[in-house]
């Protein structure tokens, strides 16, 4: 089973105990800035990178956090639920 932790700056995938996958994000006063999001490619097509980044969404509102993301998927992700 999959399950997604969130950690120092980042949230993180786990097979088991394998790390399958991260997003990770800067912090610059009120602001998080998701730069990177990967996950491993026999797991991929599975959601886990929407989960990753709505794992840092989900935590930056919880601390008040604005949040803006360089990385090109956790931006669409961010389109999509200001969208909702």
């Amino acid at each position: 089973m999959i399950k997604i932790n969130f950690e120092e700056n980042k949230s993180v995938a786990y097979d088991g105990h394998k790390k399958i996958g991260e997003c990770d994000f800067i912090e610059k006063g009120d602001t998080w800035n998701i730069v990177h999001t990967e996950v491993d490619g026999t797991y991929q097509g599975q959601g886990i990178a929407r989960k990753l980044v709505e794992c840092v969404i989900e935590n930056a509102k919880k601390s008040n956090k604005k949040l803006i993301a360089d990385c090109s998927y956790a931006r669409i992700v961010l389109e999509r639920q200001n969208r909702k």
